[in-house]
């Protein structure tokens, strides 16, 4: 009878065990349904002008004179991405990954960029009057860069180019 009980609270610890295992254990990260993806497709000379495309990917995207006029980037990605003379002017790029991406000669006038990420991206020759920096992450000679031409107050954000990149 001793043997009997032993076995059955073994039993039940091993259930209880295994219960918990599963109910522990991290569920992988599924990708989001209905997520628009662009990732290493030829956008050049696109209209996405006043498009909502919040958290659609543009990874290794060729987006040369792409219009983002207006547009709603907001936690997009655009990892790798090629944005010369490209136009974001007003575009909403809040919480983006916009890291590796190649914004040169492209119209930034009063582009929102907080709280993105901008590491590794480069940004000559681009016109950056009135757009918002604020909280985002940019490397350091890039920011000094910027400084440089840094004008303008953005008409929605009301922060300063100057004082959302920290320039002196």
């Amino acid at each position: 009878m001793k043997k009997f009980w032993l076995r059955f609270f073994s039993l039940i610890l091993i259930l209880i065990l295994a219960g918990l295992w599963v109910i522990l254990t991290p569920r992988p990260a599924f990708a989001q349904t209905n997520t628009i993806n662009y990732n290493n497709t030829n956008l050049e000379n696109r209209d996405f002008s006043h498009n909502d495309l919040a958290r659609v990917t543009f990874v290794a995207a060729e987006m040369r004179g792409t219009n983002f006029a207006g547009a709603n980037l907001t936690n997009a990605i655009l990892t790798k991405g090629v944005l010369l003379k490209a136009n974001l002017e007003g575009a909403n790029l809040t919480g983006a990954l916009v890291d590796r991406v190649t914004f040169d000669n492209a119209n930034l006038k009063n582009a929102i960029f907080t709280e993105a990420t901008l590491t590794r991206s480069r940004f000559y020759e681009a016109e950056i009057t009135g757009a918002d920096f604020t909280d985002a992450l940019i490397d350091r000679y890039q920011v000094s860069l910027l400084c440089d031409r840094a004008d303008g107050v953005n008409p929605v954000t009301g922060v300063s180019t100057r004082d959302s990149l920290g320039c002196r």
